[in-house]
């Protein structure tokens, strides 16, 4: 015990040291923002938002609606823990607190893994769509080039990755900006490009087209567009002023739900939602019949900038958790230091070592069998949102609350966030591929805290040969 003081004391003195020396000067709270809007609007929304609205029909705008909701519950709750208790660890420190050591192995190294699988399934498919230029080069080549990329921005420091992620997010959000204001344009008709006046109620008929179960099914898809929301109360360590998180997330989640809903509502206003498939970004698919040239090009630049701010991001966000795990013995402690200028250069050599297996194995791995993995990841991602919000339940009934931010509709909103999760995850199980990956991720947490509770059993025998 007198050993792990000593090593966090120390960890904590370096913290305090590189502050001092002007390492961090801080993130201020619209940057926060914007890198996680950078980091959650990845290439799942405006690639794969096809086979949502395929599934679900026009009801899928319901949809949006309902994640976006359980999505603010789920940031509610870290920025309500991040104001009263801030830890560098986030989500994965309050779950130790409340429910012990084992919960916060578990909570961070799912997290952890779930980021490593996201980020590989992000760089093979930058490298795919960067293909529809150069057909002729080797995937591989395009798929490395671009991890590579990433762990040289994270290796520029926390301001620097700040700035960089926040010129994606604006790159994002102005790109589906422009996309609503268009749609508006044609909808009061300040523009007329198609020689036949579209029709609103095209939009509403049928609303519900494949019932409450097509509605159910599709909901896990809609709550992957909002998967990395956790990158938020990780980088809320490095914001200047702690309690502005909640204003960050808020806006951030206002900004999301609003342009997700809109510019889906503008989708299925241009074209049928029948018209809709999954092999072919909705966004192309409503603009050719405008015939804008180039169109293809455009959306896959569009979408190429998105998956890769998402796994700069999600690198950003893993390593910091791998940080936190170290600090706790949770992981080598070894991992925890960051050189002068406030980079993890261990932990981000484990991280890539740890991607580059990941993507070796997107290569040889059947693609089907890869599928699975990388949907478990996004499942697991999820499944950690009940951690989160059980914490918060926990925290909040044992900790005397002060004047500062508290959760709104605490506890019917922390337990409903908790159920719709539940429902959304047993609508997977409907689809053969999502199915498969809540199976694998059940199994993934579960080797987890087998491991939590082997090193436990560990730590107690070597603590008492001592």
């Amino acid at each position: 015990m007198e050993n792990d003081l000593t090593f966090k004391q120390v960890v904590n003195h370096k913290k305090a040291e590189n502050v001092d020396n002007g390492v961090h000067s801080g993130l201020a709270w619209w940057q926060l923002s914007l890198i996680g809007i950078g980091s959650v609007i990845g290439a799942g929304f405006f690639l794969g938002t096809g086979l949502s609205i395929k599934t679900a029909g026009p009801a899928i705008l319901i949809n949006y609606a309902i994640a976006g909701l359980t999505a603010y519950f789920v940031f509610s709750a870290i920025a309500e823990m991040t104001i009263a208790d801030p830890q560098p660890g986030s989500f994965r420190t309050y779950a130790k607190k409340a429910f012990g050591h084992s919960m916060g192995f578990v909570s961070g190294w799912v997290y952890w893994l779930a980021g490593i699988f996201i980020m590989s399934s992000e760089a093979v498919a930058l490298g795919t769509f960067t293909q529809f230029w150069f057909p002729h080069v080797p995937l591989w080549i395009f798929t490395v080039s671009y991890a590579v990329i990433a762990f040289g921005i994270n290796l520029l420091g926390v301001k620097n990755f700040g700035k960089i992620e926040s010129l994606f997010g604006i790159l994002k959000l102005s790109t589906l900006i422009i996309f609503i204001f268009f749609g508006l344009l044609i909808l009061f008709h300040m523009i007329a490009p198609q020689p036949h006046p579209l029709d609103v109620r095209n939009v509403w008929t049928p609303l519900i087209p494949n019932g409450i179960a097509g509605m159910w099914a599709a909901l896990i898809f809609t709550f992957f567009s909002f998967g990395g929301i956790e990158v938020m109360g990780v980088a809320s360590s490095e914001l200047k002023n702690k309690s502005e998180i909640q204003k960050a997330g808020s806006i951030m989640l206002m900004a999301l739900v609003a342009v997700y809903i809109l510019s889906i509502f503008f989708i299925l206003y241009f074209v049928s939602w029948t018209k809709i498939n999954e092999s072919q970004s909705p966004f192309v698919t409503a603009l050719t019949v405008f015939h804008i040239p180039y169109i293809d090009s455009l959306f896959n630049v569009i979408i190429i900038s998105a998956a890769f701010s998402t796994m700069v991001g999600a690198l950003f966000s893993v390593t910091n958790i791998l940080i936190s795990l170290a600090e706790d013995r949770d992981a080598p402690k070894l991992l925890a230091s960051k050189n002068r200028r406030g980079v993890p250069i261990k932990s981000l050599f484990v991280t890539g070592l740890a991607l580059s297996i990941s993507l070796l194995l997107s290569f040889i791995l059947p693609g089907k069998l890869y599928e699975y993995v990388t949907t478990a990841a996004g499942v697991l991602l999820i499944l950690n949102w009940i951690i989160i919000l059980s914490t918060q339940i926990k925290l909040r009934k044992s900790r005397k609350q002060t004047n500062t931010f508290k959760m709104p509709g605490y506890p019917t909103t922390s337990y409903l966030g908790i159920a719709i999760i539940l429902l959304t995850v047993s609508g997977g199980m409907r689809d053969g591929t999502q199915r498969m990956g809540v199976l694998i991720s059940l199994g993934l947490i579960l080797i987890i805290f087998l491991l939590s509770i082997g090193k436990n059993k560990f730590s107690s025998i070597r603590k008492n040969a001592q």
